[in-house]
């Protein structure tokens, strides 16, 4: 067996060698970009490093590693010991939350801009270039100005105000913390999904169209049975990304809160909080949350894709 394997890969390297030697530089630099990082996470899981017992150096000394290999009884703290509810299930039930209200909201708003910008109107093309610079500007700018916009006297309590609403404390009340958040990721994500969107639209053939408004079909039928079935394979495509994007947004939960706010963070943050944010640092703990997420993430997509292939299959 091994031998009839080694013989394929000499005959297909013999016949396709220029192949490999194109693709060699892209997989060192994965090899050494991805693929160490990844391993030394694995490895630091079955240990107890902390930064107390972490190889380092000080001056021209060299202090090497005296953690411990202890197997996997990091994953059975992490899931199952006397305070995972609060250290991990709690933030994995606000993050699996986070994500699927973020996309359902991106997509649907997305969509519905997307449709409106498919449309034949006057200034079409400024538009769109107004609607997609929440993407274009960079995400720290974003955040930072939306932090100064909810913070307590900002524009949007002073909005409230003027509207005789209640005036939430977007950045120290835990419930208005989660709703801060959402809303500044639906702010950030929305023109992504629109763009996407909207270049499904305009790849749909319009001879679909006027044969459906040919046999009266109403606008409702129209959507339904012409655009959302063109917009499949791109739909597919952005909510599978927007889930990973969301599920892993460090960016805009850490630059709304930094460290504070434990109620809203998700996973990825609170895997930085326990690698960076505290003394000592778990970098045992923290690697075990990073392997988690890409162990839910892998689940999770292979799952989204069969179901993707079962549907199109049901549907062909």
């Amino acid at each position: 067996m091994a031998v009839a394997v080694a013989q394929r890969i000499r005959l297909s390297y013999s016949k396709y060698w220029y192949a490999y030697a194109m693709i060699a530089p892209v997989v060192i630099v994965l090899g050494v970009l991805v693929g160490y990082p990844l391993v030394r996470g694995v490895y630091l899981t079955l240990t107890n490093a902390t930064s107390l017992n972490v190889g380092r150096q000080i001056g021209v000394n060299h202090i090497p590693d005296s953690f411990d290999f202890i197997g996997l009884d990091n994953y059975a703290d992490v899931l199952w010991g006397p305070t995972a509810y609060d250290r991990f299930w709690s933030h994995f039930i606000w993050t699996v939350a986070w994500t699927a209200i973020c996309v359902v909201l991106h997509y649907g708003i997305g969509l519905g801009l997307a449709l409106l910008l498919n449309r034949k109107m006057r200034g079409r093309g400024l538009y769109r270039l107004v609607l997609i610079l929440p993407w274009a500007v960079p995400t720290f700018v974003t955040v930072f100005s939306w932090r100064l916009m909810l913070a307590d006297g900002g524009a949007v309590n002073g909005l409230l105000s003027f509207l005789h609403l209640p005036e939430p404390a977007w950045l120290s009340d835990p419930l208005a913390q989660k709703a801060a958040a959402i809303l500044v990721n639906t702010w950030v994500g929305v023109p992504f999904m629109m763009i996407s969107l909207l270049g499904g639209l305009q790849s749909i053939p319009q001879e679909l169209y006027e044969a459906a408004e040919m046999d009266g079909a109403s606008p409702w039928q129209r959507f339904r049975h012409v655009t959302l079935p063109g917009l499949r394979t791109v739909s597919s495509t952005v909510v599978l990304l927007g889930v990973i994007w969301t599920f892993n947004q460090f960016a805009v939960i850490f630059l709304l809160f930094g460290s504070g706010a434990p109620d809203a963070q998700i996973l990825v943050t609170w895997a930085y909080r326990l690698g960076f944010g505290q003394q000592p640092s778990d970098y045992a703990q923290s690697a075990t949350y990073g392997i988690l997420l890409l162990s839910i993430l892998i689940v999770f997509t292979t799952f989204y894709r069969r179901w993707l292939a079962r549907n199109e299959k049901a549907n062909g």
